[in-house]
């Protein structure tokens, strides 16, 4: 549920009541049909089900397209908190390595909706990303070494 709401992970959550009166209310009201709709609209638009054609009744297919996504995110997510973090301890040094198009890819928050739709172009993404961890990893041990402004880290 944190997941589906955008929490952040350290968020302490909500009581199991919440989700309980929420169901009811759904139910009581006959807003349950609405609500799925709502949602195999959202994952049609996400290219996870199909709009013609047979659809597998097992979750596995959903629930591996989902992780995929998830998995991308957070690779994501993580290399842009540790970006932010650098720039709030040694902004020069930050200006002085990382490329403008980080800027681009990393600079807004990671969001399942802005992902490639294309299966072959996320994998280049996440091909991208990991190099990018890769380069920013050598130039720290790099600068680690020296005696430069970056021994900060």
């Amino acid at each position: 549920w944190k997941y589906a709401l955008a929490l952040e992970l350290a968020h302490p959550g909500f009581d199991f009541s919440v989700l309980s009166k929420f169901r009811a209310r759904l139910i009581a009201g006959g807003s349950e049909i609405h609500l799925f709709e709502v949602m195999l609209d959202h994952l049609k638009t996400q290219g996870l089900l199909k709009a013609r054609g047979r659809q597998r009744t097992d979750s596995t297919h959903v629930l591996a397209a989902v992780r995929r996504l998830y998995y991308l995110e957070c690779v994501q997510e993580a290399l842009r908190h540790a970006l932010n973090q650098l720039s709030e301890v040694n902004a020069p040094w930050v200006h002085q390595h990382v490329p403008v198009a980080w800027y681009e890819r990393y600079g807004p928050r990671a969001e399942v909706g802005r992902f490639p739709k294309e299966a072959s172009k996320r994998d280049a993404l996440a091909l991208q990303i990991g190099a990018d961890g890769y380069h920013l990893l050598e130039w720290l041990g790099a600068d680690a070494h020296a005696d430069s402004p970056a021994r900060s880290f």
